[in-house]
């Protein structure tokens, strides 16, 4: 049976998996379990100088280069220890991902789109690594300026699970649990491995099971279909969408949880089953886990968060969905979708804050 081809990430992912991508990952696998066999004090910068061979052995020398760039630039405004300034740099650096004549000088690097879209997407996710690390850098005393000096920048931004697509790990959590030694056990992690594979394998099959038979982005790509469906099914082809996206994320997100594990770290918890959800808070709060431990750690919060007054409560969150709207790409749609989430995640608190006052709850 042919498949959907109408999801591109998807289709994407699964190519260059096929192709490098996976035996890279497998690699990594086997310079972790060496290191924390033999040199476990040396674990760190034996993952960062692989995941630096094997950032230019896929993305070439400037796709090497304009990475390391970022990391450089954004380590020495970090050197301000302004927060502010941070974010500005991050934002800059952000924007110059979307600048057509520098989009064109990128192109010409690679012979094929894929490969100018892995720079692109990786570029993507790295940004989010070094804003990490360098407000962390801002908000630690001098006391602990070892643990967050250049180097360990480089075992962050360049740690291979996590490179092309994420899941996103804060800098405290990654460094924290990289430099714990603990226990290695070869038994132990060889369960793991087999476990978590013979899981992975199951999400990938019923992803593909789905693309091979239920087409639902080709049907969306099309609008006579569309208009010709019932209310009744245009809700299930929303549903079918849903969670073909959340069996997509447990494979694209689960590979790299089982190399965290196999690390000795702890990843972000693998997204929530969508048909579990009813509410937009807690499909923010446990879909991307690692993507929103970061914005309520560097965005929602410093902004002032629920602590702050209803406005301040409000123009945080604005800000925040603000941030994942332009990171995703800053298109039309993409502010659309922004704007919808977080009214509905609004309106839900408002409607929560009301349910709490006692003569309401007498009420009820």
């Amino acid at each position: 049976i042919s498949q959907d081809p109408m999801d591109f990430e998807w289709s994407y992912w699964i190519e260059w998996g096929r192709e490098r991508i996976l035996w890279l990952l497998a690699g990594h696998l086997l310079v972790s379990q060496v290191s924390r066999l033999l040199v476990e004090k040396y674990k760190p910068w034996c993952l960062m100088v692989y995941g630096m061979a094997a950032c230019w052995l896929l993305l070439g020398i400037k796709g090497f280069a304009v990475i390391l760039l970022h990391a450089t630039i954004s380590f020495a405004v970090a050197q301000f220890q302004l927060s502010l300034l941070t974010w500005l740099c991050s934002l800059i650096l952000l924007s110059t991902l979307r600048i057509p004549a520098v989009e064109e000088a990128k192109r010409k690097w690679y012979d094929t789109e894929n490969e100018y879209y892995l720079l692109l997407f990786t570029v993507s996710v790295r940004c989010l690594f070094c804003t990490s690390f360098s407000l962390e850098y801002c908000w630690h005393g001098p006391a602990q300026k070892s643990s967050h000096s250049f180097l360990w920048m480089l075992a962050y931004v360049f740690y291979y699970p996590t490179f092309h697509n994420g899941p996103l790990m804060n800098f405290d959590e990654f460094s924290k649990q990289m430099r714990r030694q603990e226990a290695f056990s070869l038994k132990t992690n060889l369960s793991i491995l087999i476990v978590g594979i013979i899981r992975i394998f199951f999400w990938w099959f019923l992803a593909e099971l789905m693309i091979h038979l239920m087409y639902i982005h080709a049907l969306y790509s099309s609008a006579p279909p569309l208009e010709a469906a019932s209310y009744w099914a245009l809700g299930g082809l929303a549903l079918a969408q849903v969670l073909f996206f959340y069996v997509k994320y447990l494979v694209l997100y689960g590979v790299p949880a089982l190399l965290l594990q196999m690390d000795g770290l702890k990843p972000p918890a693998l997204p929530c089953c969508v048909s579990l959800m009813h509410s937009f808070t807690k499909m923010w709060r446990s879909f991307d886990v690692g993507l929103h431990r970061f914005l309520v750690r560097y965005i929602y919060v410093p902004m002032g968060g629920s602590q702050s007054s209803l406005l301040g409560t409000l123009f945080s969150t604005a800000l925040t969905f603000a941030f994942v709207s332009y990171w995703h790409g800053g298109q039309s749609y993409l502010w659309y979708w922004g704007a919808l989430n977080w009214l509905g995640v609004i309106v839900e608190n408002g409607v929560k804050r009301i349910l709490s006052v006692s003569v309401i709850q007498d009420l009820i």
